[in-house]
């Protein structure tokens, strides 16, 4: 999820002044984009693995997001409590996730202490001690959580949409896990999990902050010392399967969760932006979209209902999700599917287009605020195949789309006839 709303973020964010990027290679070949900003004496770095959790066996489901978690709790010759006194000795933070496609490593630290903290971090990301005590903290942590999910119908939901569209394809799995899968991992699956996705062949690299390029290069090449080449092979790619029709996960309480959807659109498709544009217009997640003004404004059916475009890395598919009372459910589901057929057949309208052409190249591009965010967005861009010119010229590819070139891949995208809804609770009223 977060590269989902990072690449959102890019695309509806435009700038007000070029931002200058810098592609930098290092001695070692690593290549990374370094935004300079030396106004303040501090540097950030951001760091995206691809894999993730799709790299998990079938046997150890949670395992790769177990050992990120991990990553923090002790390397080499230091323990968890040894290390976090060594990062607030050097004033140096770092943070550590891992989601369905990647694994992010995210580092801040000052200027003066860039060899320093550097060091500190290739250490986490090379010599993990998976300590005994520390290992069983953290996956009490997760284990709790995720049986809170379990109860939770928005997760219910989701995952229920995810086993439909992928069967058989890593896709289809908790990226977490299950509470029964953590709870089971032992340290050679943490090892496993660390070996086949901390690897230079599959880094994205994204830097901001008080260094030059003649600078970085050393650093990038110190912080992957001892790195391997090459990590566990990436799964194939996944083919959205979901049959039309609906799913009903029965749930106790006075509302359900509606998840519906069918095929989407690649990332390097053509018409990807433009069919962003059109998302914008029919689910954009703000008042004034036409499934907002349909299901809440006219009728008061939900608090809140939106769209988009799950572009993952190994497959993709087109979303929505609501809640909505039991008793509504049954016209939710026949409001959606007339919204797509007039989305297939009549498109979007001038107005609409020029309304949300103004909005997306009006907005200030608030995630743009600081050297973290800007590390992170130079990072995601690359990971998602943006070209490095993309946050100067984004604003031009916005107001070239045309209204034909919209009413086009509305066509293309809404399939009315190949929606497949997911309700977790009690609906009523459902054909």
């Amino acid at each position: 999820m977060r590269l989902i709303l990072t690449l959102f973020l890019l695309i509806a964010s435009p700038l007000r002044a070029e931002v200058d990027i810098t592609p930098v290679e290092s001695a070692g070949g690593l290549e990374a984009w370094l935004v300079e900003e030396r106004s303040i004496p501090f540097v950030a770095i951001d760091l995206i693995f691809e894999g993730g959790a799709t790299l998990d066996p079938d046997d150890s489901l949670g395992a790769t997001a177990l050992m990120a978690a991990l990553l923090n709790e002790g390397a080499a010759d230091m323990d968890a409590q040894g290390f976090a006194i060594r990062a607030e000795e050097l004033a140096a933070r770092f943070s550590f996730d891992a989601g369905r496609d990647t694994v992010t490593v995210s580092a801040q630290f000052l200027t003066e202490t860039a060899p320093e903290a550097i060091a500190l971090l290739n250490t986490a990301l090379t010599q993990p001690r998976f300590d005994v005590d520390a290992v069983e903290r953290v996956r009490a942590q997760m284990v709790a959580s995720l049986r809170r999910d379990a109860l939770d119908p928005n997760t219910i939901a989701s995952r229920a949409f995810a086993e439909a569209a992928y069967p058989g394809h890593p896709y289809a799995r908790p990226s977490e896990g299950t509470p029964e899968s953590v709870a089971a991992l032992t340290r050679d699956a943490l090892l496993r999990a660390h070996e086949g996705a901390i690897a230079r062949d599959r880094v994205h690299i994204g830097v901001a902050g008080d260094v030059d390029a003649e600078t970085l290069g050393p650093l990038l090449d110190t912080l992957f010392e001892g790195v391997p080449d090459t990590g566990a092979p990436l799964p194939p790619r996944a083919e959205f399967a979901a049959e039309p029709g609906v799913t009903r996960v029965p749930f106790e309480g006075p509302q359900s969760v509606v998840a519906f959807g069918h095929a989407g659109i690649a990332r390097d498709d053509p018409d990807f932006l433009t069919a962003f544009v059109v998302n914008e217009i029919v689910g954009g997640g703000r008042f004034g979209t036409r499934l907002m003004r349909e299901l809440r404004e006219k009728r008061g059916l939900t608090y809140g209902v939106g769209s988009f475009l799950a572009s993952g890395f190994l497959g993709e598919s087109y979303q929505g999700r609501l809640s909505a009372s039991n008793a509504d459910v049954g016209q939710v589901v026949d409001l959606i599917r007339a919204e797509w057929d007039k989305l297939a057949s009549d498109g979007v309208t001038a107005e609409e287009l020029d309304r949300i052409k103004t909005y997306l190249t009006g907005a200030y591009p608030l995630r743009f605020d600081g050297n973290g965010a800007i590390a992170g967005i130079m990072a995601s861009m690359q990971f998602q195949e943006f070209g490095i010119d993309y946050v100067n010229t984004r604003n031009g590819l916005i107001d070239a789309v045309t209204l034909d070139q919209a009413n086009a891949v509305a066509q293309r995208l809404y399939q009315p006839d190949a929606l497949r809804f997911v309700i977790v609770g009690q609906p009523e009223g459902l054909n």
